[in-house]
C-alpha cells in the first residue's frame, strides 16, 4: 500500500544523468579499497599484541580502525554523492603520497603508493566527479516549477 511515488528525488544514488561518473567510481572504489586495507591492518595489528608492548600495538590498531572506517565511510558516502566525503579522501591521498615518498627506497611501493594517490586526486577533481557531488541535493530537472526556469516547459531553458 503505497501512497505517491517511491522515488524521492533526495532518495537517488546518482544524480541528473542517472549514472555515475566514470571518474568518481574510480575515487570511491579506490578510496573503499584503502579504507578495508585500513581495517585489515587493524586486525593484524591485534592479532600481533605482544608483551612487550601490549599499548603500542592496540593503540596502533585502534588508529587503523577508526582512520578505516572512516575512509570506508568516506568511499560509501562519496559514491552516494556526498559533497563532505571529498575531503577525508583528499587528505588521505595527500598522506599516501608523503608516505610513497617516506618509501622511496622501496621504488615498487613508493611508485605503487604514488600512481594510487595521483589516480584518486585526479578522480575526486575531475570535473564529472565535482558536477556529480554538486547536484546531489538539487537536480536540474527537480527545480519545482513544471515549465523549467524560463517557462519553456523544458528544464534547461528557452532556445
Amino acid at each position: 500500500m503505497t501512497e505517491g511515488p517511491t522515488d524521492h528525488p533526495t532518495d537517488r544514488s546518482s544524480g541528473a544523468g542517472g549514472t555515475t561518473p566514470p571518474p568518481l567510481t574510480v575515487a570511491a572504489s579506490l578510496a573503499g579499497v584503502q579504507g578495508l586495507v585500513l581495517l585489515m591492518l587493524a586486525v593484524l595489528e591485534l592479532a600481533s599484541v605482544t608483551d612487550s608492548r601490549p599499548g603500542v600495538a592496540v593503540s596502533t590498531a585502534v588508529f587503523f580502525g577508526a582512520y578505516g572506517a572512516v575512509l570506508t565511510a568516506a568511499a560509501l558516502a562519496l559514491w552516494r554523492r556526498h559533497g563532505w566525503a571529498r575531503g577525508p579522501v583528499l587528505i588521505t591521498q595527500l598522506i599516501v603520497l608523503g608516505l610513497a615518498w617516506n618509501l622511496r627506497e622501496q621504488i615498487l611501493i613508493a611508485v605503487g603508493l604514488a600512481a594510487l594517490g595521483l589516480v584518486v586526486i585526479a578522480a575526486v577533481i575531475h570535473p564529472a566527479t565535482i558536477a556529480a557531488l554538486d547536484g546531489s541535493t538539487e537536480h536540474p530537472d527537480d527545480s519545482g516549477d513544471p515549465d523549467g526556469p524560463d517557462g519553456s516547459g523544458r528544464p534547461g531553458g528557452g532556445s
